[in-house]
């Protein structure tokens, strides 16, 4: 299907925000954890400092998903991330504060308010592409999530080369800058996405109800684990990898590999989703491979191997095709599980989705640093592996049980386009989401109870 003027701009206007966005947000991982400590600061309190960003995340998330429509789109997409790009700059100079209790209460502020904007412009970006692409959901979002992994790629590398000429406080004002610009290019060329006649309010206060359909609970739950592993690598890979004396260049390195094959990776993940594979069966696939990768990259305290730089960058390169698969299948999934199961096919919805999404991704990544940097204090790197694979093994374990009791038939056919599922009336999709059941033609139940087989849109 040929993309229309309308839907490239939005694309490339996205893919470069989203491109800089995440480079602001991870160009830290390389060097701050050496800088706090410096400052007095120990592994739990600036594994808290990472935390902290995905906390806020997750708490202001499904707020802008609600109200996205009536505040408009647009406007809360550009607020999101001019704020970004201010706290990036003064996030740069913080290391002329020499006071540990001062460090880090400004660091947590700084985050803070920088995670508003985050939240603002992911959870506004990803409703619009939604909204836009209708047919080509997972390939659109994963294109954007092509340009994070380059971004998280970028971020690093270029915040560790940038801190080795410059100091601290190069890397955040020179990104910071550069994300202003991005959001001036996004104030100009983002078409508007207004609010439309015939858009239903009927999403609001549903929360709740989304989540109480066992397709998106266990969505929910799988983004949240896989965050969780990105959270932890993110805090803890840097002191476990120190012993091995790398620079902050070769360390942030280190960190591109998962992102890296998670950016290659991602769009073939969103072309498998809307043609070929169950997002449900990529799910699983991608826990399972998530597990692989966490045996060895420390590797585990009962395998009889050291920590060895070949074996480490192998199981990150995993890693990022695990990730891959779990974030954007999950994303595909859920917002094709909202309206097959008769929630308006507009703004509202893919708001309160993405907002979920994006605070469920949130709620992971601020457990996994936070988490992270306690148990490496209390029983190390290698022992820590083991309680991030176990999560991902009942991921792996919840997701093939419920493609087993969801019948047999694949379903990568029972999709069809989004748009397609209007055919219901607005009396059936309120009747639905309240808990009610549409009836058929013969009067038979439309869809089963939770947990039954559920009739899916195929995108």
């Amino acid at each position: 299907m040929a993309y229309t003027r309308k839907q490239l701009i939005t694309l490339v206007v996205f893919s470069v925000a989203q491109f800089c966005n995440a480079v602001c947000v991870s160009l830290q991982a390389p060097f701050y954890p050496a800088e706090a400590e410096r400052k007095g600061a120990t592994a739990t309190q600036y594994g808290l400092v990472f935390g902290i960003f995905e906390l806020t995340v997750f708490i202001v998330s499904p707020i802008y998903g609600r109200f996205l429509n009536t505040a408009g789109a647009k406007l809360i997409n550009n607020l999101g991330i001019f704020t970004v790009s201010v706290m990036c700059i003064l996030f740069g100079f913080l290391d002329k504060i020499e006071d540990t209790t001062t460090f880090i209460a400004l660091s947590f502020v700084i985050r803070i308010v920088e995670a508003m904007g985050n939240a603002a412009f992911v959870t506004s970006a990803f409703s619009i592409i939604a909204k836009e692409f209708p047919k080509n959901v997972g390939a659109a979002f994963a294109t954007m999530e092509t340009f994070f992994g380059l971004g998280l790629i970028a971020g690093p590398t270029v915040g560790g080369a940038l801190y080795e000429l410059g100091g601290y406080t190069l890397p955040f004002m020179s990104m910071g800058i550069i994300l202003l610009l991005a959001s001036i290019l996004t104030f100009c060329l983002l078409p508007s996405a207004g609010v439309e006649p015939n858009e239903s309010e009927s999403t609001r206060g549903h929360l709740f109800a989304a989540l109480r359909l066992p397709s998106i609970l266990l969505a929910t739950f799988s983004i949240i684990s896989t965050s969780i592993s990105i959270g932890f690598l993110q805090a803890t890979l840097e002191p476990h990898l120190r012993p091995l004396e790398l620079t902050p260049f070769q360390m942030g390195l280190m960190f591109v590999l998962n992102g890296a094959t998670y950016a290659l990776s991602a769009p073939c993940w969103g072309w498998l989703c809307d043609h070929w594979l169950s997002p449900r069966s990529v799910t699983a696939f991608g826990a399972v491979t998530v597990v692989v990768a966490f045996v060895f990259v420390g590797p585990m305290p009962f395998l009889p191997l050291n920590t060895a730089l070949p074996v480490c960058i192998a199981a990150l390169i995993v890693h990022g095709i695990g990730m891959g698969a779990q974030l954007v299948s999950t994303f595909t999934g859920a917002h094709r599980d909202a309206v097959s199961n008769g929630f308006p096919d507009d703004l509202g919805t893919y708001g309160l989705i993405s907002g979920i999404w994006t605070s469920a991704f949130a709620l992971g990544c601020f457990v996994g640093p936070s988490a992270g940097g306690v148990l490496f204090d209390h029983i190390g790197f290698r022992w820590a592996t083991v309680i991030v694979a176990v999560l991902h093994v009942l991921v792996a374990v919840a997701t093939i049980t419920f493609i087993c009791c969801s019948g047999n038939r694949p379903e990568s056919n029972l999709y069809t386009g989004i748009h397609d599922s209007l055919s219901q009336s607005k009396e059936e999709q309120e009747s639905l989401i309240t808990g009610g059941r549409p009836r058929n033609s013969d009067g038979d139940s439309t869809y089963g109870s939770a947990g039954s087989s559920q009739e899916c849109l195929h995108v």
